[in-house]
């Protein structure tokens, strides 16, 4: 039997949902640096950014009853990677404590909005 959920914050539709499990594996959409409202937080400072995408990850998490550490995976897409590795990763750290997921960091020229600096997906387990 396939058991199947998904998870949504319904701020908008891009025709893919923030999360999707499958048989207690957790598929987590690139997350990014927006409020509850759905607006958008933290422009031109990574700090903020990363604190609010974290938040974001947690949220999703959360609906699926699981915390950080459930993540198997998680993949960090940052514009301007010199720049914004070591305050991002310094983040990362104190978010993750001593859980160790496996990962990635990847420097991109850009991502979905000129303001965004930030995104974060992730793989989970809910068992």
């Amino acid at each position: 039997m396939i058991n199947v959920k998904t998870y949504n914050h319904d701020l908008w539709d891009h025709g893919i949902t923030q999360g999707y499990s499958v048989n207690g594996t957790i598929y987590i959409s690139g997350q990014f640096s927006h409020n509850t409202e759905g607006v958008f937080v933290g422009e031109g400072d990574i700090e903020a950014q990363t604190r609010q995408t974290l938040e974001n990850l947690d949220r999703v998490l959360a609906g699926f009853g699981v915390t950080k550490s459930n993540l198997a995976y998680v993949e960090i897409y940052l514009t301007n990677a010199q720049e914004h590795f070591e305050p991002c990763i310094r983040l990362f750290k104190e978010y993750i404590g001593q859980h160790r997921p496996a990962g990635s960091c990847i420097g991109v020229n850009y991502l979905a909005t000129p303001e965004q600096l930030i995104e974060i997906s992730a793989v989970a387990h809910s068992n």
